[in-house]
């Protein structure tokens, strides 16, 4: 009988697709990232409703939410070199397509994507933050600006903490599509090395054994970060006299 699952085969492979973790780990920081702060962005627009950025910041989210990010990609993937050979045709341009690095097209449309989906994270998140502690911070003369970084963003975070944990894990297991615009992480290295030697169900075992210890490494940082910010509004509670042992 033919050996249909080689058990061996598949912790040796993990090694060898661990050599392109890194750049499963920059696509996923760097989206992330950048996803936060547009998404931050267009959470403030929505909430003080800023005429004009208001609607497209409607419809952009309505579009990244109603499309797959798979479709996303191959708009990025091929939309952006069209658009750079229409400026160079009508500014008489000189912009080279084929020296746009393939990761700069992940990462714009991971991190458009993630955004959608983090401004309406951190816009619940920021409207949760008690109006209590907002009207005191300007009533001691703070500007709004002052108030959203030293006051309004600390809070909503704790608030948002879990749920950004959850997107970051589907962020990173998302980058496995970065394939299907040339740039190789541990998924498109697997479809190669399964390609090599026809074990193909191996292959994924090894990928699916990866992303779980990644998965569970980033819910473990997730705990201990809101264990943390526990112990630190306890000690702040406590420092300000308002702490009942009872």
């Amino acid at each position: 009988m033919p050996n249909l699952f080689d058990v061996k085969l598949v912790f040796t492979q993990i090694p060898k697709l661990l050599k392109y973790l890194p750049v499963t780990l920059e696509i996923t920081v760097l989206s992330m990232l950048f996803g936060l702060i547009i998404g931050m962005l267009l959470a403030v627009i929505k909430i003080r409703r800023i005429p004009i950025l208001y609607r497209i910041s409607v419809i952009f989210v309505s579009f990244i939410r109603g499309t797959p990010i798979i479709v996303q990609l191959y708009i990025t993937y091929y939309g952006i070199p069209i658009l750079l050979k229409y400026i160079n045709y009508y500014s008489g341009t000189n912009y080279n397509v084929n020296n746009i690095p393939a990761m700069l097209f992940v990462l714009l449309a991971f991190a458009l994507n993630e955004s959608a989906y983090m401004s309406e994270i951190i816009r619940a998140a920021l409207q949760s933050v008690d109006k209590g502690q907002i009207e005191a911070a300007h009533s001691l003369g703070m500007s709004y600006t002052q108030v959203l970084f030293r006051i309004i963003i600390p809070d909503a975070f704790e608030v948002a903490l879990p749920t950004l944990g959850n997107s970051l894990i589907g962020m990173m297991k998302g980058t496995s599509l970065a394939f299907v615009c040339a740039v190789v992480e541990i998924t498109a290295a697997g479809k190669i090395i399964g390609g090599s030697n026809y074990r193909f169900f191996e292959v994924y075992v090894s990928l699916a054994l990866i992303y779980w210890g990644l998965t569970i490494v980033i819910e473990q940082a997730i705990k201990l970060a809101e264990k943390r910010m526990t112990i630190t509004d306890i000690k702040e509670i406590k420092g300000s006299g308002q702490y009942d042992r009872n």
